[in-house]
């Protein structure tokens, strides 16, 4: 009996275990909202939030030990300078999981989870994507409209 084993396994070795939760922390605070099933989703959000707790810290020391579970630093910058401050007094909570339906192909149970706080910085990454589709797409009709306008030349034969 699994009584009290308090690891989700995901039915993975440690190693992978351990690069796949680095992988989806990484995602997660890169984009600040990220699909995935739910078990996987409740696994990063104990992951995560361990994270969130020692950058809220910032010492140099606790920089290393982030740096130690998430290889990009970027991503640890990001963590540190603009997520943790977000979350400067607050005592834990900082994710959500929203649950969304299976999936289609083997009917695996998804979930959105999310960085709490940061709702308007994934709406504003929405509207930015969608504001370069609507260019493209008017580019594009604007290149199809003048296509039409302007037939080719026909050239005609000369017989010798």
């Amino acid at each position: 009996m699994r009584h009290r084993k308090g690891v989700r396994r995901l039915n993975r070795t440690p190693s992978h275990r351990r690069a796949l939760l680095a992988n989806l922390a990484a995602a997660l605070i890169q984009y600040k909202k990220i699909k995935t099933t739910v078990v996987k989703a409740k696994a990063l959000r104990s992951y995560i939030e361990r994270l969130i707790t020692k950058a809220r810290v910032g010492s140099l020391h606790m920089r290393r030990l982030i740096l130690k579970q998430l290889t990009k630093k970027d991503v640890v910058r990001e963590l540190i300078t603009d997520i943790a401050p977000k979350y400067a007094n607050t005592p834990g909570g900082y994710t959500r999981i929203t649950k969304i339906g299976q999936r289609r192909t083997d009917a695996a149970e998804m979930a959105l989870i999310e960085l709490i706080g940061f709702e308007n910085v994934y709406k504003k990454r929405k509207e930015e994507s969608e504001e370069k589709r609507r260019k493209r797409r008017e580019k594009k009709e604007k290149e199809e409209a003048k296509t039409q306008e302007t037939p080719k030349p026909v050239e005609e034969k000369k017989e010798a």
